[in-house]
């Protein structure tokens, strides 16, 4: 804190280079004045790739040390008449204007172990060990032809390549247990690699054939050590991303089919825990690793455009907000022109909020359909990020602070702090820092030398410093004369004499500091400590380095972003009919229902609807049973109780029983319990009419449980597009998972009802304990 315009020194308080007093007359002048703030973030649109593709599918996202955000996305043509194969490269600096920059890969340098008609799918980019990284799919190998999906790996030494494959798997194709001859490959796609704080490395893998698993890496980060762990359930999830943040590390995954068109019920849905290795668990504490899995919903259909959004990545800003990086589909034009079959799935990005510790996009809302603000990737107090010793930002106090071309790498201008022949090198900026903030820059000290980042007010003092000579992170906090203090070593694979970024965040709790390598929420070490004021530390902000040369780049400094607040569940009315099923099955048909298809054993007794399920399915060519009124006129919810018992782990595909809003037999949405493979799933289904194709998706829920009530809530938007959103209890309705929006067309005419079946094997009758229309 900062009164009468004068700074108490830190350094007797903290025992840091007492010679260094950063409470220099020139300093403490220019701290009189108000920062500055960062530049207003570019305004983005969803989608952001339109500008050079038409697909742009399971786009990867990291900084380059060049200050430019690089994404890449999986091999599906990117326009109409494209090539298949070989993955995609783009460019932005503000996530508004992008450049295409051309393929990973060509035919020339494509991995030779890779089959020839293999795909390459879903790339991961990493910066780890001081080069740039891309693991991705291979869908078939040359030695085990047919279908085996692996994971390879290429290096880089900028994040515009050029790209080498490493010249074998980094995880090779694994056939299934007991799938006999030919085999059976496990789903070893979608990789993603995380780096803990000690420096190990993992390897998330896998999809609905077999289910997602994390492997450990060698240090090289170029060969799979160890057995596979299990971290989700197989037939539900693909598309693994973790992500730590405070104590926890957060899997998330994307559900249900990608490539239905604009019947894809693709979402994003997380689950967390203590450890890389799982178990992981949702809000509600259902693990992600169970026949009925559990899974918090991130992201989802909401009835705007957007449909199928799911396969992500997340970066965070200068703020240290989150943003969600991930592939959608346009409702309307779903397909790409040529050649045919292809989803049209174009890139997104929009805000991915942190509410009561759990991740959800813009609060609740789901994707954006409009102009948004993008990412803040400046800084305030007038520093210039790429260029951190250009400008009047930061002022020297001793020892050099200069700039110079890195000759290196791919970094360009850097600044380079060095100490004097008796004192440490120190910068102070002109502008005082205020309230709760993120400093981050990315580093690199030459041996044995340390940089520290002071905050010094009146009362409050922060000292975050990183050493090369004793291996450590380690964080400082004072308040008056009673200091917290934390450590950190150093893994030992890390070489501190190539780039890593370090951030700090003062915020309510005090100082955290992370060491990172991609920049990408997956810190190799941190420190963190107290203050009794929290983080609103005012005061200088210096920047100091001793024993060696200290180079800084992409150096921002900007107020720390606020979680909003959650939007909040959609209103449900009163009831106003319902339908107790207290007579007989004629009795119950008599008001007002139309039996659909016969249904042998289809009775009514004692207040349940008893429904066999012997029937087909109601997707099925033929059609299947279902019990339907008229629906009534504006916007309404329906409800019903379920009692089913479908058993776990075992497969029998797809005996279900719920809700259904009937349009006809190409067209209508239906809420069910369902077995779905091993995975007992809420699955919120379509089938519809996509120009002349019927094409079928479902998003889905979970966990379900054996009594469930189910509930869709009709509203309209302002086209009068009908807009239908799913929800599930399986507390008797205390609490509710609301899921994803499928939207019919304006004026359509719909019925309400139940539907079951799926099949007569093993037995199994559905019981429905009213069905109830309540008011929006």
């Amino acid at each position: 804190m900062v009164l009468g315009g004068t700074v108490a020194p830190a350094a007797a308080e903290t025992g840091d280079d007492p010679a260094v007093d950063t409470s220099d007359d020139r300093a403490v002048a220019a701290a009189a004045v108000a920062p500055t703030p960062p530049p207003a973030p570019a305004t983005i649109t969803n989608p952001v790739s339109s500008p050079f593709a038409d697909t742009f599918a399971d786009p990867a996202v990291l900084r380059g040390k060049d200050g430019w955000w690089y994404a890449y996305a999986t091999s599906d043509p990117l326009v109409s008449g494209g090539e298949f194969g070989l993955m995609h490269m783009a460019r932005t600096r503000d996530f508004a204007d992008w450049e295409y920059l051309g393929t990973v890969f060509d035919e020339t340098t494509r991995p030779a172990w890779a089959a020839e008609g293999s795909y390459f799918w879903a790339p991961d980019a990493r910066y780890v060990d001081g080069e740039y990284r891309l693991y991705y799919t291979v869908t078939d190998s040359a030695a085990k032809p047919g279908n085996d999906p692996g994971i390879g790996l290429a290096t880089a030494p900028t994040p515009a390549g050029p790209w080498t494959d490493i010249g074998e798997p980094v995880l090779e194709s694994r056939a299934l247990p007991d799938s006999g001859d030919p085999p059976a490959y496990q789903g070893l796609i979608d990789p993603s690699l995380f780096v803990d704080d000690d420096g190990s490395l993992y390897l998330y893998v896998g999809g609905f054939n077999g289910g997602p698993h994390v492997t450990r890496l060698d240090e090289t980060g170029r060969h799979a050590v160890g057995e596979l762990t299990q971290v989700a359930v197989a037939d539900r999830y693909e598309g693994s991303y973790v992500v730590r943040r405070g104590d926890f590390y957060y899997l998330m995954l994307s559900a249900a089919g990608c490539c239905s068109a604009v019947a894809s019920g693709y979402s994003v849905f997380v689950g967390r825990s203590a450890s890389p290795l799982g178990p992981f668990l949702d809000h509600e504490g259902a693990p992600l690793l169970a026949s009925a899995a559990g899974g918090t919903q991130v992201l989802a259909a909401n009835g705007n455009r957007w449909v199928g959004v799911g396969h992500h990545s997340v970066i965070t800003d200068s703020t240290g907000q989150d943003w969600i990086v991930y592939h959608g589909i346009d409702r309307d034009n779903g397909w790409l022109d040529e050649p045919g079959g292809i989803n049209r799935r174009p890139m997104l990005v929009d805000r991915l909020d942190w509410i009561d510790g759990w991740p959800v996009v813009n609060a609740g809302a789901g994707p954006s359909d409009g102009p948004v603000p993008g990412p803040v990737l400046g800084s305030a107090m007038g520093v210039v990020s790429d260029s951190p010793a250009s400008g009047r930002a930061l002022v020297p106090l001793t020892g050099s602070f200069r700039t110079r071309p890195d000759t290196t790498t791919d970094a360009g201008d850097v600044a380079v702090l060095a100490p004097g022949r008796l004192l440490p090198g120190v910068v102070t900026a002109r502008e005082l820092l205020r309230g709760e903030n993120r400093f981050a820059t990315d580093v690199r000290l030459e041996p044995g030398a340390e940089t520290c980042v002071r905050v010094d007010g009146l009362r409050d003092h922060v000292r975050v410093c990183l050493d090369d000579r004793d291996r450590t992170l380690s964080v400082a906090a004072t308040h008056r004369r009673t200091t917290a203090k934390d450590e950190a070593s150093l893994p030992e694979r890390l070489d501190l004499g190539s780039w890593h970024t370090l951030v700090v965040t003062l915020d309510g709790d005090g100082v955290r500091a992370e060491l990172q390598e991609s920049g990408l929420a997956d810190p190799v070490a941190v420190a963190s400590a107290a203050l009794p004021a929290g983080g609103d530390v005012q005061g200088l902000l210096s920047l100091l380095g001793r024993r060696g040369a200290v180079e800084l780049d992409n150096l921002t400094v900007a107020p720390l972003a606020q979680a909003p607040e959650r939007v909040p569940d959609p209103r449900v009315g009163d009831v106003v009919w319902n339908e107790p099923f207290d007579g007989d099955l004629e009795e119950v048909l008599s008001h007002g229902w139309t039996l659909l298809q016969d249904h042998p054993g289809l009775t009514a007794s004692e207040g349940r609807l008893h429904w066999p399920l012997t029937s087909g399915d109601l997707a099925g060519a033929d059609g299947g049973p279902a019990l339907l009124r008229p629906a009534p006129e504006g916007d309404w919810v329906i409800e019903t109780d379920l009692v089913l018992d479908l058993g776990s782990d075992t497969v029998r595909n797809f005996q279900q029983a719920g809700l259904v809003v009937y349009a006809g037999p190409q067209q209508f949405v239906r809420l069910s319990t369902v077995a779905l493979g091993t995975a007992r799933v809420v699955e919120f289904f379509t089938q519809r009419d996509a120009d002349g194709l019927v094409v079928q998706g479902g998003h889905l829920d979970g966990p379900p449980a054996a009594e469930i009530t189910l509930r869709i809530v009709r509203t309209h938007d302002a086209d009068g597009v009908q807009l239908y959103r799913s929800a599930f209890s399986t507390d008797g309705g205390d609490t509710w998972r609301w899921g994803m929006t499928w939207t019919l067309p304006a004026r359509t005419d719909v019925q309400i009802g139940l539907t079951a079946g799926g099949g007569a094997t093993p037995a199994a009758v559905a019981e429905f304990e009213d069905f109830r229309v309540r008011a929006v």
